[in-house]
């Protein structure tokens, strides 16, 4: 009964979330996460990157598409997910490494609270990465994200190289190893 009830919900709040754009940028937003498949699993290494816009902390708009020609790592994650935790702190070692013209990270968190929650977690940890809101779970469905953390290596061209699920030392010599491969594989 609960569960049914929690799914209720749920829905609602999904239903109301797209029909009251706040402005004609959350509109812009709505609409081009409407258009993404909110089927679970759709995307596999090999497949191109589905685009999507989200808000960074700033309450800017950034897009997938708008990184072509970067190798972007895609991470999806919370504030109250503890393997997220762990990880987070090798990816600013990594994003502060490797040049802002060849590589990008997006973490996109999954809390329901938005910069609510990230913007005073994000300064604690002192990140400079960008952190996206997907607040209604909308990119994280198109991807087939199940579980966080779950990243998505993905290529200068927007193809997905590499699922990762779980989290990783992402300054690890493996890790800096699969980065700068796709690094050269992309620039030949």
């Amino acid at each position: 009964m609960k569960h049914s009830r929690m799914i209720a919900i749920l829905s609602l709040v999904l239903v109301v979330g797209e029909l009251v754009p706040a402005s004609a940028v959350d509109a812009q937003l709505a609409q081009s996460v409407k258009r993404a498949p909110i089927e679970r699993g759709v995307v596999q290494v090999g497949d191109e990157a589905p685009n999507f816009m989200l808000r960074d902390l700033a309450g800017n708009i950034v897009s997938l598409s708008q990184l072509r020609g970067k190798v972007v790592l895609l991470n999806f994650w919370a504030t109250w997910c503890g393997p997220c935790r762990v990880e987070m702190p090798a990816m600013e070692q990594l994003y502060r490494t490797l040049p802002r013209g060849e590589f990008e990270i997006l973490a996109v968190s999954t809390d329901s609270q938005g910069a609510a929650v990230t913007r005073p977690f994000q300064k604690r940890m002192g990140f400079t990465f960008p952190i996206l809101h997907d607040s209604e779970y909308r990119v994280g469905l198109a991807y087939g994200a199940r579980t966080i953390p779950i990243t998505f290596m993905v290529d200068r061209q927007g193809i997905v190289r590499q699922k990762i699920f779980g989290a990783r030392d992402w300054d690890s010599r493996e890790a800096r190893d699969l980065i700068q491969a796709l690094l050269m594989k992309s620039s030949s």
